[in-house]
């Protein structure tokens, strides 16, 4: 069962559920989720990418815009541009909570996807998503510190045991190093 907001409210205040949400989700977040904001953009570079059983490479990355809230900063994917995302908001999941994520239906009506995937219990750190520009005309413009995905949390009901990947604590990638995967 997803977990209404009264509680994830309350959760943030015992647990640090999530640290640093902005204003609006602290006093009248909407629905049954918190909305997170972009606070990183990486763009890949060319380098080794690599899934095999054992093992893994992401390709290296390049940080090119990072958010301040002093400044207001944007970012133009033109058509078919793919960057990595990286939340402002810091997750700390307890063993018995898990999370997934839905895009804000902004991104779809603009030919804009927001590739995302859940969250284990046990994981903490800021979250790395993909966005893909899917418009074949038009540039999309997105600025740093707007609201791009929506997260709900659940309650599980056992887990043997809790996230122990090597993307704890929000690393973005392996910088084209081969790596054994846990």
């Amino acid at each position: 069962m997803k977990i209404g907001t009264k509680r994830l409210l309350e959760l943030v205040k015992e647990i640090n559920l999530v640290k640093g949400l902005s204003k609006r989700e602290l006093n009248n977040p909407e629905g049954s989720a918190f909305e997170l904001r972009v606070g990183e953009v990486y763009r890949i570079k060319e380098g080794r990418a690599f899934l095999g059983v054992e093992d893994r490479a992401t390709p290296p990355i390049e940080l090119i815009a990072k958010y301040n809230p002093l400044k207001k900063q944007t970012i133009t994917l033109k058509p078919g541009d793919y960057v990595l995302i990286k939340t402002i908001e810091k997750v700390n999941l307890p063993e018995n909570i898990t999370a997934s994520f839905g895009p804000r239906t902004t991104l779809q009506r603009c030919g804009v996807q927001l590739i995302t995937t859940n969250v284990s219990p046990g994981y903490s750190g800021e979250l790395t998503f993909g966005l893909k520009n899917h418009n074949k005309t038009k540039e999309f413009e997105l600025e740093l510190g707007a609201r791009i995905t929506q997260i709900q949390f659940e309650y599980t009901s056992e887990n043997i045991s809790t996230y122990r990947g090597q993307w704890q604590g929000g690393r973005v990638s392996t910088e084209g190093q081969i790596e054994e995967q846990v």
